[in-house]
């Protein structure tokens, strides 16, 4: 079973960027797609962005296209999001999740990092 530990949230000012961490333990996470997933209070937990285990293909929202970059370092077992150019409607609770081996949903998620923005 991986754990999943977020870091990285805070709270930023409108045009700011944070980055966002992902450590995995218990188990490598070379094999496995990632993404990132968010909760606003009041809304619906909704996709970010995706990577797959070999960080070649990459899927972003609409709402984040151009502004957010996925990333992954597979030898340290982190996944990483860079949020650029936030705006108060990026804030929300943001999750990190493994999905499952040949499967379109995610199995493992973290406890969530709390990202703030000022405006």
């Amino acid at each position: 079973q991986v754990q999943l530990v977020e870091s990285g949230g805070g709270l930023a000012q409108a045009g700011g960027s944070l980055r966002l961490s992902c450590a995995a333990s218990g188990r490598t996470i070379s094999s496995y797609a990632m993404g990132w997933f968010r909760q606003a209070p009041g809304k619906e937990r909704e996709f970010v962005a995706s990577i797959s285990w070999s960080a070649g293909t990459t899927y972003y929202a609409d709402s984040v296209k151009g502004r957010f970059t996925i990333s992954r370092d597979n030898a340290k077992n982190t996944v990483y999001l860079q949020m650029n150019s936030l705006n108060p409607e990026d804030a929300a609770v943001y999750y990190c999740a493994q999905r499952r081996l040949g499967a379109a949903e995610y199995g493992s998620w973290g406890q969530g990092t709390q990202v703030t923005v000022s405006s």
